[in-house]
């Protein structure tokens, strides 16, 4: 029988589109499970709070609608996404943040929980070149209140994602 999989806290990890993604790539990560406040909505900050983990190192998913077509950046959650270096590195000219619903709707997460990992329709994915600085990082699991830590050059290859500067800090 197959050994349930163990968060950091020795409780049981969520399964989420993400940590089936991952499990099937043998991409190794570790679950961090917090109680999420509904009244909140920053968050990436809760998250670094929560987990009691430097902001520089929990990073957000961000969705944005390009001339391209749809794309991905990760940020940490203490800089703000370069919608225009986003842009320049998805081969686009202009870029705007995705409308809610979409971002929703294409990732099959919904916002706040939204990871970089298991999305419901894959898009070219870049990560802030900030996260090498790190043996590794925090992003979503797939649902608020849960965080999924992991090698940045992991999650790069579960995603098939590049790095770039595309933070304004």
């Amino acid at each position: 029988m197959a050994k349930k999989a163990r968060g950091a806290d020795g409780g049981a990890v969520p399964t989420t589109a993400a940590t089936v993604a991952l499990r099937s790539a043998g991409i190794p990560f570790t679950g961090h499970v917090y109680v999420h406040d509904s009244a909140v909505t920053d968050f990436g900050a809760e998250a670094a709070r929560e987990l009691g983990v430097p902001p520089e190192r929990v990073f957000k998913t961000l969705m944005v609608d390009t001339d391209a077509g749809l794309g991905i950046g990760i940020v940490s959650v203490r800089d703000q996404l370069d919608v225009k270096a986003l842009a320049a590195e998805l081969g686009a000219k202009r870029a705007a943040m995705a409308d809610k619903a979409l971002a929703e709707r294409k990732s099959g997460y919904v916002v706040g929980g939204i990871s970089p990992v298991g999305q419901k329709t894959p898009l070219p994915t870049v990560l802030d070149g900030s996260a090498l600085e790190y043996e590794t990082i925090f992003v979503s699991g797939g649902r608020r209140g849960f965080d999924l830590e992991l090698a940045p050059a992991d999650l790069l290859r579960a995603v098939s994602g590049r790095t770039a500067v595309i933070r304004r800090g």
